[in-house]
């Protein structure tokens, strides 16, 4: 659901007559910032036209409102910005987005003052990845799992792992689909072998808690390769998720090899669960920063039979398919489209 900072007075009629003029929609996450001027779009094939993108790496900025004002400077000198959509993890709470994986605060009243915006929308991000997927193509995906019927017709669960780790459901409707933004990777962490079990102790001992995101992020996989190291008796070498990425598809670091082994394998067991959970007959689109760099990797492990690894429903999760998307824009896209949903912006 999207929640909108801006003037109590404004009405759902209000924000689709203002937003056909271009507005900003941003993709936040902990790694990067996607920003794009946006407008509502004349045909179906997506619900906005996007006539200017700019990809931005956080650590380089000091700040959310600095990344928008860039983009305002110096790829849209000449649009006059009245409103923005912003999708990101985390929730809204007074003034801020609060969310632990982004690399700085981010106050929604300076982003309005600072760019002079009537109106700031602010989205979960998956919630925004995952109401774009209605407009994804077979072209813009790749599969994982296929099945040879067509897709049945149900929820669709969108999930992926990067900085966190996302997920949401895109649910039919009478009236058009809506998404159910969710916090599934705080789900404790289920292991399914000896293995991940003696992982799963040595995380225990720095947390009450450990959650499938403490497993399945970029830094969920420093955690798995630096408890593997342990387990092997060896001194951890690498201490990024992109050196353990690069490691252990060069297989130059064998602690590194069976962490991102691990990490696949967990992974096809949570979608697997996620898919009985919400029953999303309608297919699964894994998104995220990771799982595109390591697509052979992923396609080569026990993701596929760690996903089908569930007793008697086996047979039902036959009937599933499951592919892969590139992040690009779709989390600009969808929280133009959210935005523009009258039916799924709370304003106040």
């Amino acid at each position: 659901m999207a929640e909108v900072a801006g003037h109590s007075a404004v009405t759902s009629a209000a924000v689709t007559t203002a937003a056909a003029r271009p507005f900003l929609a941003a993709d936040v996450g902990g790694t990067h910032a996607r920003i794009g001027l946006v407008s509502r779009a004349a045909g179906e094939a997506q619900p906005v036209s996007v006539h200017a993108y700019q990809r931005y790496a956080c650590a380089e900025w000091p700040s959310l409102t600095a990344v928008l004002e860039d983009f305002v400077a110096h790829v849209a000198p000449a649009a006059p910005i009245e409103r923005c959509a912003v999708a990101s993890a985390g929730y809204v709470l007074g003034d801020a987005i609060v969310n632990d994986n982004l690399p700085w605060p981010v106050s929604i009243r300076e982003i309005r003052e600072r760019l002079g915006l009537a109106q700031l929308a602010v989205i979960n991000d998956f919630e925004a990845v995952a109401y774009a997927t209605q407009f994804l193509t077979r072209a813009d995906t790749l599969s994982v799992i296929d099945n040879t019927a067509p897709a049945a017709a149900g929820p669709v669960l969108v999930m992926g792992p990067g900085t966190g780790l996302g997920s949401a459901v895109l649910l039919p409707g009478a009236h058009g689909p809506s998404v159910l933004a969710t916090e599934a990777g705080q789900i404790a962490l289920a292991p399914g072998n000896e293995r991940e079990i003696a992982v799963l102790r040595i995380l225990a001992r720095e947390r009450s808690h450990v959650s499938f995101e403490h497993a399945l992020s970029g830094p969920g996989l420093i955690n798995l390769y630096r408890a593997l190291c342990e387990l092997r008796g060896s001194a951890p070498a690498l201490t990024l998720p992109a050196e353990v990425t690069r490691s252990a598809l060069a297989r130059s670091d064998e602690a590194a090899v069976e962490a991102l082994e691990m990490f696949c394998g967990l992974l096809g067991s949570f979608v697997g669960d996620l898919v009985l959970l919400y029953g999303a007959r309608g297919g699964v689109f894994l998104a995220g920063g990771i799982l595109p760099q390591i697509r052979e990797l992923l396609l080569a492990s026990t993701f596929a039979a760690r996903f089908f690894n569930k007793g008697v429903m086996h047979a039902y999760l036959q009937q599933v398919p499951v592919r892969l998307m590139e992040h690009g824009q779709h989390g600009v896209i969808g929280a133009a489209g959210l935005y523009l949903d009258g039916h799924s912006a709370e304003l106040r």
